[in-house]
């Protein structure tokens, strides 16, 4: 893990936040600057800086970090209508240097029930 790396901090719950999923590999929370809705960031709790880094070896996470996604957009009633996002490097807009997936959602009346998650 980075020692500096935000994300690692939240893994290892030295900065809190709203913890939505978490297993051995990932971790799931709500983002605290959200541009939906529904905005969760879904992160691997091995430190991969971004897609750039990721190896053969990772296959198996990037799949799971998947149907994290699909599962979450489930449970929280956007599964009609969600998005999944990832940056890579500063130029596109990547702020935090540990591999992440945004799950967005929750607009209009797409929404199968959701709810107010505030």
């Amino acid at each position: 893990m980075g020692k500096d790396c935000l994300f690692c901090k939240i893994i290892k719950r030295e900065i809190p936040s709203k913890i939505e999923f978490e297993n051995d590999n990932i971790i799931a929370f709500w983002d605290n600057k959200p541009v939906a809705p529904i905005h969760i960031l879904i992160v691997p709790k091995k430190h991969i800086v971004n897609l750039s880094e990721v190896s053969d070896l990772d296959k198996e996470l990037l799949g799971e970090m998947s149907i994290v996604a699909g599962n979450l957009a489930k449970k929280l009633g956007i599964s009609k209508a969600f998005r999944t996002a990832t940056a890579n490097g500063k130029s596109a807009g990547q702020s935090v240097f540990h591999m992440h997936l945004h799950l967005t959602g929750g607009w209009k009346e797409e929404n199968e029930n959701l709810t107010d998650r505030a």
